[in-house]
């Protein structure tokens, strides 16, 4: 099964912005003219009903947006990174991991064509347009572009369906499935056949609706049993439920208590769910003998359950003719989903932290900024520190302590205060 994976996705990075000057035969103090780098593209996440698997992404991988151009003179802006729209099946539930076993859903995708932004480009670096002032018109001073969002996503598939066929592995779900509709799951004689959710189209009065089969449920799935928690995530996308059991079995009222007992263990709305309760295997002398008792071990628990034959059809028109009606009544009910759940960036501030002798300065803007220039330069030392006094960081040093001498770093340039 292919319908958990776990990809590593980055934005584009920002291109650096230039440090540039206006050289014109009658322009003889035409200043700066360096232009700001371009943000960094964008990795989009976006609901393909062309895709219906994961299996592109199970081998991981970075999946990395274009990087912004650079700037360049005449106040010329670099060129934005293109975006990187990555195809997922519609249902994609994408959980951002942010801890040891920790995660929050990021995205939802529930309809075709629906997309999110899962990382965002970095920001373009201003050129040295940006830093020219009354007292310093040849600003040596441009930011490098800032380094693109890097996230590990966890792919979650949920297939979205009209109606899930639900119950015991072997009772004929598969068979059922090729029956009432378009879809050939493989179909063999022996216990989780299925390894994947099948869905199926059917047609019926110039109508169709969506079929879904949801195999591997035993006692225990709840708590991952078998291919429990696998199957069970896709459950929660249906409206409505047959409900199908073996008429061969020793119990089929106990056999359809145990599997909604599952259901409503892994999430109690489930067993809310209207259901159709389906005996399957009439074809077989020994089952056609016990309709009767079946029918009235049903009643005794206020369930009148229909009879089938997934292998020879019989009865199966009259199921999905049922099934159809439980669709058109439950339409306008949306199909329950989890939130989407956006976190805001933190606001940029200043921080002064030391350590050791060194006084430490941390702020993306700035550091972009320190991690542009050239510090044997006296010139840029000069604009440095003017820069910084202007920001307001010169007032957070004194505060924090600092003296004539002390060491500054700030990004990868560290100099003397």
């Amino acid at each position: 099964m292919f319908d958990v994976v776990k990809i590593r996705v980055q934005g584009g990075r920002g291109g650096t912005g230039a440090v540039t000057f206006r050289r014109e035969k009658y322009v003889p103090f035409g200043g700066p003219d360096g232009g700001d780098g371009g943000n960094g593209g964008e990795v989009v996440l976006v609901a393909d009903p062309a895709v219906t698997t994961f299996k592109e992404f199970i081998r991981g991988g970075l999946y990395r947006a274009r990087d912004g151009g650079d700037g360049s003179g005449q106040k010329k802006f670099g060129k934005r990174g293109d975006d990187l729209l990555v195809g997922v099946p519609v249902g994609t539930v994408a959980h951002e991991e942010v801890g040891e076993g920790e995660s929050w859903v990021i995205a939802d995708l529930t309809e075709a064509s629906e997309r999110l932004v899962v990382a965002r480009g970095g920001k373009g670096g201003w050129g040295n347009i940006h830093y020219a002032t009354s007292t310093n018109q040849t600003p040596r001073l441009a930011q490098v572009g800032e380094e693109g969002e890097k996230k590990e996503l966890v792919l979650e598939l949920r297939i979205i369906a009209d109606i899930g066929i639900i119950g015991y592995p072997n009772v004929g779900k598969s068979s059922l499935l090729a029956a009432a509709s378009h879809a050939r799951p493989q179909i063999a004689d022996y216990p989780f056949t299925t390894k994947e959710p099948e869905l199926g189209v059917v047609e019926i009065a110039n109508d169709t609706f969506i079929l879904a089969e949801i195999p591997g449920l035993i006692e225990g799935a709840h708590q991952g049993r078998g291919l429990g928690h696998e199957f069970l995530r896709h459950s929660t996308r249906t409206r409505a439920f047959i409900h199908l059991v073996n008429g061969d079995s020793e119990s089929p009222v106990n056999d359809m208590i145990k599997v909604n007992n599952e259901l409503s263990l892994y999430d109690p709305s489930l067993a809310k769910r209207p259901q159709i309760v389906a005996v399957n295997k009439i074809d077989l002398p020994e089952v056609r003998k016990k309709i009767e008792e079946i029918r009235a071990d049903f009643l005794t628990i206020g369930l009148a359950a229909r009879f089938i034959s997934a292998a020879t059809s019989e009865g199966v028109p009259e199921l999905i003719r049922a099934a159809y009606e439980l669709v058109k009544s439950g339409r306008e009910v949306p199909v329950s989903v989890e939130p989407k759940i956006f976190r805001p960036q933190p606001r940029r501030h200043t921080e002064i932290a030391k350590e050791g002798e060194t006084f430490v300065i941390h702020q993306n803007d700035i550091e972009r900024v320190c991690d542009r220039i050239d510090l044997e330069d006296p010139t840029i030392r000069w604009q440095l520190h003017g820069f910084l006094e202007r920001k307001g960081v010169g007032r957070e040093l004194k505060r924090a302590g600092i003296k004539e001498g002390d060491k500054v770093r700030c990004g990868s340039a560290e100099w003397e205060w």
